[in-house]
């Protein structure tokens, strides 16, 4: 397998309007949710396509108010270079797995403050 660096290589660039926004969002959320059963068989993860897809999913959905353009081109633009970097197999499988810890350790949660996370 070559990898070529420039595979999925795009220009970064800010949204005209709110429209191009939203359509910018769905097609990266697409180009995601196509690349489960690859990111699967790739990183050769222990678990569905459908727990990849849902993971996508609510990684999505956690930034789903944002309202403040700027904000949503640089969260695409950082969407994109995940993307490219899971996709070029340029990340290994710990980066991939860090997705899913929170689910699999019930201790891997944040804590609710600065004191109970210190004195833990």
């Amino acid at each position: 397998m070559v990898i070529n660096p420039t595979y999925l290589a795009q220009k970064t660039r800010t949204s005209v309007n709110w429209q191009d926004a939203q359509r910018r969002v769905i097609s990266s959320y697409r180009a995601w949710i196509r690349a489960a059963p690859e990111i699967q068989t790739m990183y050769s993860l222990g678990m569905p396509v459908s727990a990849i897809r849902n993971k996508i999913r609510q990684e999505f959905e956690r930034h789903r108010f944002v309202s403040q353009q700027p904000a949503i081109d640089m969260l695409l633009t950082k969407s994109h270079m995940e993307f490219q970097e899971t996709l070029n197999y340029w990340k290994q499988l710990s980066h991939i797995m860090k997705y899913f810890r929170a689910e699999q350790e019930p201790r891997a949660r944040l804590p609710q403050n600065f004191m109970t996370g210190f004195l833990e």
